[in-house]
């Protein structure tokens, strides 16, 4: 298996997996299990270890495709980087300066940094989800339409109505925990499209063109 293959397969599963936890952790809060601080510790943690084995299994994406689709996946990788600054920024600032702020009483003086429905750095990971749904949209032209590489295709697609139904959710006037549940497919769609994805590249270095019919 060549090194693309290798690291998006590794990636892939890493990011499947920690997508995957962030869906529990979001669960157990709306369902009233977790309370902060661990609520929002586990929320931002789990999502920042999204950030690098995503990055990594679209990179091998771009590597490992061919001369002709290698635009369309420069275009994924691109709109990743944009996901990947957005988002690191956001869970970065909540892990180490408004959620320790709260802690100590002081939340006034971070209430700007504060990711909330329609503040500043809620907006962020908005832009940043909407950047990683514009990267799978790229991705399709990317990947072949027959075997391993056609369920991604599928996945993509759900995958983007998803992030239309979260964009409905990050942005509607009002936010409640019922509004929430419209943004539910994203957490399927993403790590599904994440695993097929990590399945195909293993499979590009070991499929025959006839095997893939």
């Amino acid at each position: 298996m060549s090194l693309a293959g290798r690291i998006g397969w590794r990636a892939g599963l890493a990011a499947f997996t920690a997508t995957v936890a962030y869906d529990i952790v979001q669960i157990m809060q709306m369902a009233g299990v977790l309370r902060f601080p661990f609520d929002e510790i586990l929320i931002f943690g789990t999502s920042l270890c999204i950030v690098l084995p995503f990055v990594l299994e679209i990179l091998s994406l771009h590597y490992s495709s061919p001369m002709d689709k290698r635009f369309w996946s420069h275009a994924a990788l691109i709109f990743t980087t944009i996901y990947a600054v957005f988002g690191t920024a956001n869970y970065v600032i909540q892990l180490s300066t408004v959620i320790p702020a709260k802690l100590q009483g002081a939340a006034d003086t971070v209430r700007v940094l504060e990711q909330t429905p329609h503040s500043l750095f809620g907006d962020l990971v908005a832009i940043a989800y909407i950047a990683m749904g514009v990267a799978t949209l790229m991705m399709i032209p990317a990947l072949e339409k027959t075997g391993a590489e056609r369920r991604v295709r599928i996945a993509c697609m759900a995958h983007i109505v998803a992030t239309v139904l979260a964009g409905i959710v990050y942005f509607y006037p009002t936010f409640s925990y019922r509004l929430l549940l419209v943004g539910l497919p994203w957490g399927i769609t993403a790590p599904a499209f994440m695993l097929l994805l990590a399945i195909a590249l293993r499979m590009r270095d070991t499929e025959t063109p006839a095997m893939r019919m």
